[in-house]
């Protein structure tokens, strides 16, 4: 192994990396949390990484978001996450789909070895879990992370042990009336701040601290 991965390999041992670089992992959604599951995985010489996300990148995703920058503001953040991947690992085999993901998108779940679900909508969510268990292939969910400010709140638990979390409670109950029995999630015990705006407001340190959970809880159960 060259010494791109080295301090990795002291850590874990060159069987498991080489694991790892061998795994295919979906990640949809490339924002605050995904654009951190993304950039942990490449830093973890994990060998696929597909990315899903129609966004482009706005001035307003500078404060938290890994992609953002000033100089990348307007490109689609599915493209400079590939081009950032492949400045890390130039080995790496990364393909784009710039797709909003709904129930009616064609997704091909069983060319993975992991589902990272990092969206916000709660039916593309559900959709996404269901086909990935469908599929018999390992997925993890992010909660909210909006309108937090204790990146040390979060935990990994299964959907049906979480509490507090308003997207967490909508969740179980989806779930649960569609039979799934258990789903890997990371999420957190904190009150959610009240915004004056519809649109959840967030702080650098907690978008990227989930999403660094989840990346940790793939390279894990991966190798």
């Amino acid at each position: 192994m060259s010494e791109r991965f080295s301090r990795t390999e002291m850590l874990i041992g060159s069987e498991k990396l080489e694991k790892l670089s061998k795994s295919k992992v979906v990640v949809f959604g490339a924002g605050g949390v995904g654009g951190y599951v993304i950039e942990a995985l490449a830093r973890c010489n994990v060998g696929g990484i597909d990315i899903v996300d129609n966004d482009k990148i706005a001035e307003s995703n500078l404060n938290r978001q890994i992609f953002a920058l000033e100089s990348t503001i307007g490109e689609y953040k599915a493209d400079v996450a590939k081009k950032r991947v492949l400045d890390i690992n130039p080995n790496a085999k990364v393909n784009v789909f710039k797709m909003f993901y709904t129930p009616d998108s064609e997704f091909d779940f069983s060319a993975y070895d992991y589902v990272v679900d990092a969206i916000d909508t709660v039916t593309s969510k559900i959709d996404i879990i269901i086909k990935a268990k469908a599929a018999n292939v390992p997925v993890i969910s992010s909660m909210g992370t909006g309108n937090k400010l204790n990146p040390t709140g979060f935990e990994v638990a299964d959907i049906y042990k979480t509490s507090v979390c308003p997207l967490a409670k909508v969740m179980r109950y989806e779930l649960r009336k569609r039979g799934v029995e258990s789903l890997k999630v990371v999420y957190s015990k904190e009150i959610p701040q009240k915004s004056p705006a519809k649109t959840p407001s967030s702080i650098a340190f907690v978008p990227p601290a989930a999403g660094l959970i989840i990346a940790s809880e793939v390279i894990k159960d991966l190798y």
